[in-house]
């Protein structure tokens, strides 16, 4: 299995690198410098999404006085690029860890390793398949899906077919945001035909390209939900390209694509996570972990759905990003 092999290659990369450095077990501090030292990785880097996580990062690391690394795949369907990142990450041997797996299963050998070192790990955006982290700092997604799938909804009268563009079947947040979606549909809306979930990885050219043919196969379609940032914009794209009219789009997430969908009518509204508290609240845990201290199993950093009607207001202007 692909996942397997990427573990392999990771751990003994690993091991090879910790023997190179001579690095001792729970040593921290990424290269010996006195502030405390957090690595954090997460899904993606050009997403507006993981910008103002990384700004909340940046903003609370001055606030506690230490020093952290944010990197990310290019796209967030490159799980061997992130295991390499991780790898390489715990080679510094950092005072703690902040990582959002894009694939838990691949990256559980090297949380193994982190936890060997005595490396306290914090998951963040998607929960991990391991007890290795100490809490994981993220939206509710279940809870978030669901609210945009009652939206959809509303806006359809409880009937008609409707797909799902979703970033991924691997990480946390993507098999929740499907299943939230899909569970609260069966559950309250037994007029909505829901589609199978297309899975895009987040990318914007590729979700327009699904979405066009979802469209092409299904000229009854009246709804489309999509999962993530890359997922809505791409999603937005793929229904102006293919020229059709009176479909409800729901996105997740903000950036100035899905803002200005809004305004225009031609997206009715988003889920907007907080991302720039989610970084904050990332390195207050991390920072909490070096020192010992009990977290959560869970800090929850919200959400907020929002659309025409309350785009400029003063509470999801604070959540938005561009």
């Amino acid at each position: 299995m692909r996942r397997s092999r990427l573990a392999a290659v990771a751990a003994a990369a690993l091991a090879l690198t910790l023997t190179a450095c001579g690095g001792q077990a729970g040593s921290g501090g990424g290269g010996g410098g006195e502030q405390p030292y957090i690595a954090i990785v997460s899904k993606g880097f050009q997403h507006q999404f993981w910008q103002a996580v990384k700004k909340g990062a940046d903003q609370e690391a001055a606030k506690q006085g230490v020093t952290i690394s944010f990197e990310g795949p290019a796209t967030e369907s490159d799980i061997e690029a992130q295991v390499t990142m991780l790898t390489n990450a715990l080679a510094k041997q950092p005072s703690a860890l902040g990582f959002a797996a894009l694939d838990s299963k691949a990256a559980a050998p090297l949380l193994a390793q982190a936890k060997s070192l005595n490396i306290p790990v914090v998951a963040f955006d998607s929960g991990v398949d391991s007890d290795v982290p100490l809490t994981t700092a993220a939206t509710d997604n279940k809870a978030a899906a669901a609210e945009a799938a009652k939206h959809m909804a509303e806006a359809l009268g409880g009937t008609g077919k409707v797909a799902m563009v979703v970033h991924d079947q691997t990480s946390k947040s993507g098999t929740d945001r499907r299943d939230g979606f899909v569970e609260w549909m069966t559950a309250n809306a037994p007029g909505i035909t829901l589609l199978d979930p297309q899975y895009g990885g987040g990318d914007q050219a590729k979700s327009a390209d699904i979405t066009k043919s979802i469209i092409s196969a299904n000229p009854d379609l009246k709804g489309i939900y999509a999962a993530n940032e890359g997922s809505a914009v791409g999603v937005i794209k793929g229904v102006e390209e293919s020229g059709a009219t009176g479909l409800t789009i729901i996105g997740f997430d903000s950036g100035k694509a899905q803002i200005d969908a809004i305004n225009s009518g031609t997206m009715l509204g988003a889920i907007t996570q907080d991302p720039v508290g989610m970084g904050e609240q990332l390195v207050q845990a991390a920072v909490k972990a070096t020192k010992g201290e009990q977290l959560p199993e869970v800090i929850d950093t919200g959400f907020f759905w929002y659309d025409k009607s309350n785009i400029d207001s003063p509470d999801i202007k604070a959540v938005l990003y561009e």
